[in-house]
Parts: structure tokens; sequence; C-alpha cells
């Protein structure tokens, strides 16, 4: 495969570096979980990792005396797929970094399920299953992916008290572009202007 310098594609400009295990061992807490901690899991995206994740999770964190709290993070197929346009904006492994760095967060399930499963819940020893005020999409053949932690009364909503979300800031950066080059456009369209009547000027003079 070709790169140009740095690790980044000729191509697409977008960094192809690789994810080693002690790459994410540096960002990882590196604790297990002790007797006595409430093993709570949340799943999501959480691209562009941003104040509105954070806020959820110290909710989240605060449910508990002892949390040890598991972050299932989707594959950016996945992410496409329920979230659609260009999502994610993130690939996997710098999502999976982001959320690592949250001192909230003690472990990252990399590509987890999106329907959250008896295998996953059982394997992890779950204790709690929550998810905040957003959408919940449906899974691919239509079931709710929370189906089996609200069969066995373990799923609960948590509001963040934010309303940022990812979408909100991708439209503030489109907004802000969109201002940015109409701006721009008046200044031009206004030194050309100017140009014009200099230029005439001189051909009256002359």
């Amino acid at each position: 495969f070709l790169q140009g310098p740095k690790g980044h594609s000729p191509w697409t400009g977008v960094s192809q570096f690789l994810q080693t295990s002690q790459k994410i061992i540096q960002f990882a807490s590196g604790k297990e979980p002790q007797p006595g901690d409430t093993i709570i899991y949340v799943a999501g995206a959480f691209d562009l990792f941003h104040i509105g994740h954070v806020d959820f999770l110290e909710k989240v964190h605060q449910l508990s005396d002892k949390p040890y709290i598991i972050a299932g993070l989707h594959f950016d197929q996945e992410v496409n797929r329920y979230k659609g346009k260009n999502y994610p904006i993130m690939n996997i492994h710098e999502r999976t970094l982001s959320v690592l760095a949250c001192r909230y967060v003690s472990e990252v399930v990399i590509g987890a399920p999106y329907a959250v499963t008896a295998d996953l819940l059982d394997h992890f020893r779950v204790t709690l299953v929550c998810h905040g005020m957003t959408e919940v999409v449906p899974d691919k053949d239509g079931s709710d992916p929370y189906e089996e932690p609200k069969r066995r009364g373990i799923f609960q909503l948590v509001d963040s008290g934010s309303n940022l979300t990812t979408d909100l800031i991708v439209q503030r950066i489109i907004k802000n572009r969109l201002e940015f080059e109409a701006r721009n456009q008046k200044k031009e369209a206004k030194e050309l202007a100017v140009l014009e009547a200099m230029k005439r000027l001189e051909e009256e003079k002359h």
C-alpha cells in the first residue's frame, strides 16, 4: 500500500497510522474490575468526542460508589449504517483513544456489537446498561438493540444535561464555513468594484 510522508495516504490525506496494543495501553487505565464494583456498560459511536459525551459519562459514573465503566464502540461501517451521511468523522482507532483518555472510562470494547447481547452482558458481568437521551435506532432486523438488558431490568436512560451532539458540532462548522465564504465573496466583489472604478478613471484621464 502506497503511503505519503508521515503515514498519510497520498490520495485521501487520511491518516492510516497502525493501531498497536502498546498505543492502546498508553491510554487505558489498566484497572481490572474489583469485587463490589458496579460494572456499567455504555455503547455508541463517541464520534468527535466532546463535552456532551463527557457530561454523559460523568453522570453514569455518579450512579455508583464503585463504578467500572465499559464503553462499547461500534465499528465505522455500523456507525455509518445508523447515522448515515458521512459518519463517523473519526475512525475506530481515533474514537477508541479519545474515549480511553476520558477518566470515567475503565475499558473499551473495540467494535462492539450494535445489539447488547446476553453473551456480552454475561462475559463482562454487566450490572447496568446506560444510554443517553439521543434516539435509539433499531438494529438491522428492526429489533431494539437494548431488548436484552431491558428484559433483565438493568437498562437505564441517563440525561447528561447537555444538548451538544456531534451533529450539532458539524452543523456549526458548516455554518461558520459558509458565513466565512460569503464574507470573502462580498469582500472580493467590493475590491473588484474599486479596481474597476480605478481602471475607468485611468481610461478617462487618457
